[in-house]
């Protein structure tokens, strides 16, 4: 099974750049022509959070038309900080599981090698996460019909810190309550996050934790306390997710730009990794 997750696309009205520089709608087309020209083709795509700017109407049926365009292999998502759930249910309530819970957009995704339980973690106007006590009900009854079958959880938020104080304001606030759950549940395998804009490996218990690039800007790289937030135009990039034969699960990041290459890999003959050789005269 392989599945691709895009993260933090920032869809805009038409004409509108994000931030007043990033052209997202332009690179969110790009990325969408990448994912849609992989081969092999992901067996599904997810996208984990800030599907939209500021969460305006315009900007889902912008978002919807570009997804509709370009991907033809089931698409699931989730809101991030940047979304706003009622417009959210309202634009894409027409993809697979947004509109299954009358209060959160929570569901699981049956049907493959691995599960995906995909939450919720959006508090309305605030940039950090939460999972309160319904959603984490909501988690703890899902994983808990399927606990032998690896799974993957998608929400916004990362449950875990940097070190880079600008991203450890706005991760996910009750990270001991996520922890404490999945303590009961050890057949989640990750935990896959967006919202920060950078790729970012880390765990929480036994779940590695994977934060994946945005496919528009990224976040400027500081470890400094007190530096302001600020925004880079680092290459776009994304996260394959493959499940493999032996039930391992390995992850890739895969840059939306084209680079130069590729090209065979060429070396001397007294490169050491080859076998030993005998002397000659």
């Amino acid at each position: 099974m392989l599945i691709a997750q895009l993260s933090d696309l920032h869809v805009r009205p038409l004409g509108v750049p994000a931030a007043r520089v990033v052209e997202t709608n332009m690179l969110v087309e790009r990325a969408l022509a990448a994912v849609a020209a992989l081969r092999p083709a992901p067996d599904i795509v997810i996208i984990s959070g800030d599907v939209t700017e500021c969460g305006r109407p315009e900007e889902y049926a912008m978002a919807a038309a570009m997804l509709r365009r370009h991907l033809t292999m089931p698409v699931f998502v989730v809101p991030g900080n940047h979304d706003r759930r009622d417009n959210f249910r309202a634009g894409l309530g027409h993809m697979p599981g947004v509109l299954s819970d009358p209060d959160f957009v929570q569901y699981a995704v049956e049907d493959y090698p691995v599960r995906l339980v995909m939450l919720d973690s959006v508090v309305p106007e605030a940039g950090y996460g939460l999972l309160c006590p319904e959603r984490l009900a909501f988690l703890d009854h899902t994983l808990s019909a399927q606990p032998h079958k690896p799974t993957m959880l998608v929400l916004h938020h990362p449950p875990m810190l940097t070190g880079a104080a600008s991203m450890d304001g706005i991760f996910l606030r009750n990270t001991a309550d996520l922890a404490a759950l999945l303590d009961r549940h050890p057949q989640v395998e990750r935990i896959l996050t967006g919202h920060h804009h950078r790729s970012i490996v880390g765990r929480l218990g036994s779940a590695i934790v994977i934060v994946a690039p945005s496919v528009v800007h990224q976040t400027a790289l500081t470890l400094t306390p007190g530096v302001p937030d600020a925004l880079v135009l680092e290459p776009p990039a994304y996260q394959l997710h493959l499940h493999l034969p032996d039930g391992g699960i390995a992850s890739h990041v895969v840059y939306v730009e084209q680079f130069p290459g590729p090209f065979p890999f060429l070396v001397d003959d007294d490169y050491p990794g080859y076998p030993a050789r005998p002397a000659t005269t």
